[in-house]
C-alpha cells in the first residue's frame, strides 16, 4: 500500500512541476517580448527542466517494475527470488540465534519484503545515510534486525555484493512487430500496386489495362555472440552466484547490440534499423517503396519555433488508418524541447505528462515512447519517429539465447560461449514516418 501511495504522489508533484514549468515558460516569453529581465526567468526554467527529467526518469523506473511485475518470470528471476528466499531464511537464523545467545525474547521472524527493506536500509546507512532519512519501512526492517545491546546484524551475503552500472534500453521490442520463427528468415508478399480501369462509351475500343504486380520481403535473423572466459577457482569461491551474474550480463548486452540495430544497423550481419533507410520529402502518392517519408522542422538540429507546426505537419502526412495505433518514439534530447511547446492556435501546451503509473505521457493526443538507440539530435538527424510501429517493422527471432560451458579447451577458465538469432527490417514504410531536424 505504501508503494502506490508513494506512486501517487510522485506522479502528483510531477503534474505540479509540469504546470509550474509552463507557466514559467510562458512569463519569460512574455517577459522577453515586453524587454523585461529575464535572467531570473530563465533560471527557474532551467530548474524546472531539470526537476521534470528526474520525475520522468523516476516514473520510467517505475512503468519498468510494472511490466516486469505483470510478464512471467524468467529462469534468471525465478533463481533470484529463490535466492532471496533462501538469503532471508538465513538471516532468521542468525538473527534467533543472536537474540538467544543473549537471553533476549526472540521479536519474530522477517518476511522477504521486510528483509529487502532491512537490507536497503542497512546499506544505506553503511554509505553516510541517516536512519532518520531511510523510507518508513526501511526504518521499521531496521528496527526488528536491531541488536540488542546496539548495532545491526549484518545482512547475508554483503560480502562481495556487485555493483552494477545501468544501461539504456531500446523500446522497439514494446512497440514493433515480434514474430518468432522456425527458419532463418521469414518472407512475405508485397501488394502495393493497383489495376487500371477507366471509363468506355458503349461501342469504343477497350485495350489491355495494366495488371497490378507484386513484390517480395525479406527479413533474416543474423546471430549475435559473446564468448567470456571465467578461472574455475572464480567459480567455486566467489562469494556471489557468478554464473548467473554473467548470464544478465551477456543477456543485457545482446538486448542493446539489437536495440541500437534496430534502429541504426545497416542490414549487413545484423539487422536493418528503421533510421538506416533512405527518406524523401515526398508524400506516399509519390515517394517509391521502401523509403520513409521524412517532415522537416525548418532549423538544422532543433525545433525552428515554439508551435507545433512540424509536428502537425507530420501526423497530417498519414493516411488514417495508420493513425489508429499510431505512437511517438523520440530521444529524451526532443522531449525536453518539446515540453515547451504550445500549439499554434490555443496556445495549449502539447505535452501531457501521464498521471498513471505504466501509462506513456502523450503529445497531442498520442502515446510517447523514449528510445535512446535513435539517431542523436543533429542537423539532418532522424531523432523523432511516429506512426504504426507493428505495421512498420518486424523483429524475428529465431531461438533465445543459448549458451554453452566449456571447461576443457581453454584450462583453467572456463568458457562461456553465448549465442542469439534475431533480425529486424521494414515492413510498410508508409506506416511511419520522421520529423527531420533540417532547415
Amino acid at each position: 500500500m505504501s508503494d502506490i501511495l508513494e506512486i501517487k504522489t510522485m506522479l502528483e508533484e510531477r503534474k505540479k512541476a509540469y504546470d509550474e514549468l509552463q507557466k514559467t515558460v510562458t512569463e519569460l516569453k512574455a517577459a522577453n517580448d515586453g524587454g523585461k529581465a529575464i535572467g531570473d526567468l530563465t533560471a527557474k526554467v532551467e530548474l524546472l527542466t531539470k526537476a521534470c527529467d528526474k520525475f520522468d526518469e523516476m516514473k520510467e523506473a517505475f512503468d519498468e517494475l510494472q511490466k516486469k511485475a505483470n510478464r512471467p518470470q524468467t529462469d534468471s528471476e525465478f533463481k533470484a527470488a529463490n535466492e532471496l528466499t533462501a538469503e532471508t531464511k538465513g538471516f532468521n537464523i542468525a538473527l534467533r540465534a543472536e537474540y538467544q545467545a543473549k537471553g533476549k525474547a526472540f521479536p519474530g521472524e522477517l518476511s522477504t519484503d521486510a528483509y529487502k527493506q532491512y537490507k536497503s536500509g542497512f546499506l544505506k546507512m553503511v554509505s553516510g545515510v541517516s536512519i532518520d532519512d531511510l523510507s518508513s519501512d526501511e526504518r521499521k526492517a531496521m528496527s526488528a534486525g536491531s541488536d540488542p545491546d546496539g548495532g545491526y546484524l549484518l545482512p547475508q551475503s554483503t560480502v562481495g555484493a556487485t555493483l552494477s552500472k545501468i544501461y539504456e534500453q531500446t523500446v522497439m521490442r514494446q512497440l514493433a512487430n515480434v514474430q518468432t520463427i522456425s527458419t532463418n528468415d521469414i518472407e512475405g508478399i508485397i501488394d502495393n500496386d493497383e489495376a487500371s480501369a477507366g471509363w468506355v462509351s458503349e461501342l469504343g475500343a477497350r485495350s489491355d489495362t495494366a495488371t497490378p504486380t507484386v513484390g517480395k520481403w525479406r527479413i533474416e535473423a543474423h546471430e549475435m555472440y559473446a564468448m567470456p572466459k571465467i578461472s574455475q577457482r572464480i567459480l567455486d569461491d566467489a562469494a556471489t552466484d557468478v554464473e548467473a551474474w554473467l548470464s544478465n550480463k551477456v543477456a543485457d548486452k545482446f538486448s542493446r547490440v539489437e536495440g541500437a540495430a534496430f534502429w541504426t544497423g545497416d542490414g549487413i550481419g545484423k539487422a536493418k534499423g528503421l533510421a538506416a533507410y533512405a527518406t524523401a520529402a515526398t508524400s506516399d502518392d509519390t515517394r517509391a517503396w521502401g523509403q520513409f517519408e521524412h517532415i522537416k522542422t525548418g532549423a538544422n538540429g532543433a525545433f525552428h519555433t515554439t508551435k507545433a507546426d512540424p509536428l502537425q505537419e507530420l501526423i497530417g502526412a498519414f493516411k488514417s488508418q495508420y493513425l489508429q495505433n499510431a505512437s511517438f518514439c523520440m530521444r529524451r534530447e526532443l522531449r525536453t524541447d518539446i515540453r515547451k511547446m504550445k500549439e499554434a492556435t490555443s496556445d495549449r501546451y502539447l505535452w501531457e505528462p501521464s498521471l498513471q503509473a505504466g501509462a506513456p505521457d502523450r503529445l497531442l493526443g498520442y502515446p510517447v515512447y523514449i528510445d535512446q538507440y535513435m539517431p542523436a539530435k543533429a542537423t539532418d538527424s532522424l531523432s523523432l519517429a511516429f506512426g504504426d510501429f507493428k505495421q512498420a517493422y518486424t523483429i524475428v527471432d529465431r531461438m533465445g539465447i543459448r549458451t554453452l560451458r566449456d571447461p576443457f579447451t581453454a584450462k583453467p577458465y572456463v568458457v562461456f560461449y553465448s549465442t542469439k538469432r534475431t533480425g529486424g527490417g521494414a515492413q510498410n514504410t508508409e506506416a511511419l514516418k520522421f520529423l527531420k531536424l533540417s532547415a
